[in-house]
């Protein structure tokens, strides 16, 4: 399999977390067999230069992949964050990257998404 240009972390066999994805990374996830992406990050929430989630929806349904947002606080990950979360990874085709700007948000909701019995993870 050919590197991705872009930095990744594997957190479980088909969950990957990477940083600030931009528009044209999608094609390259896709082709290195990602199949979903979710996008924690809310818009604007760094700057104006930050994609934004219909761009990066876009490019990633162009590239064949299955999108979802779920903006998410940086600092605090409610009850509902983390179930909304589990059930995307229920959802979702697998090995698929979570999108975040530094990593921290989509561990935390991951990490707590499966240790919550409740959320089916």
């Amino acid at each position: 399999m050919t590197p991705l240009s872009f930095p990744t972390r594997r957190l479980a066999p088909d969950i990957t977390v990477a940083p600030q994805l931009e528009p044209a990374d999608m094609a390259e996830a896709a082709a290195a067999g990602f199949r979903s992406v979710i996008n924690n990050r809310p818009d604007f929430e760094h700057d104006q230069d930050q994609p934004t989630s219909a761009d990066i929806q876009r490019a990633a349904e162009a590239a064949g992949l299955v999108y979802r947002f779920q903006p998410v606080d940086r600092a605090h990950h409610s009850a509902e964050d983390i179930a909304t979360f589990a059930a995307l990874l229920q959802e979702l085709p697998r090995r698929r990257p979570v999108r975040w700007r530094a990593g921290a948000r989509s561990t935390r909701l991951f990490l707590s998404a499966q240790q919550d019995p409740s959320a089916g993870g």
